[in-house]
């Protein structure tokens, strides 16, 4: 009996790569061997960055925080700190977007807290 290979189901599989690494540099974009590699490459990277944003922007809205309370004269942790005794619950996305773009209704944060 002969060997049956599912053609269509592997060249769909190859297809769906090839198009996913359209604009690859060099090979990466129409080699088989090659783009599957990169491909799979890029997923990892995909994941492992929707983690890293994550942590990145919490690092950018910190730095905002600090910079608005130090104009205030007060530091970054003292402003979290009095924050959550008073039980104001504000998160640091929103406190950033005070800080950068509404300074006077983040002023009235900071004295609401002192």
């Amino acid at each position: 009996m002969p060997r049956s290979v599912n053609a269509v189901a592997s060249r769909a599989r190859r297809k769906k790569v090839l198009k996913a690494t359209r604009g690859y540099f060099g090979r990466g974009s129409n080699v088989w061997t090659v783009a599957k590699n990169k491909y799979e490459k890029g997923l990892q990277y995909a994941y492992r960055d929707r983690k890293a944003k994550k942590r990145e922007f919490r690092a950018l809205w910190i730095q905002r925080i600090n910079a608005g309370a130090r104009e205030h004269g007060m530091s970054y942790s003292k402003l979290m700190g009095l924050l959550g005794k008073s039980e104001i619950e504000l998160n640091r996305k929103v406190l950033a977007d005070l800080a950068m773009n509404h300074p006077e209704a983040f002023k009235a944060v900071v004295e609401s807290v002192k």
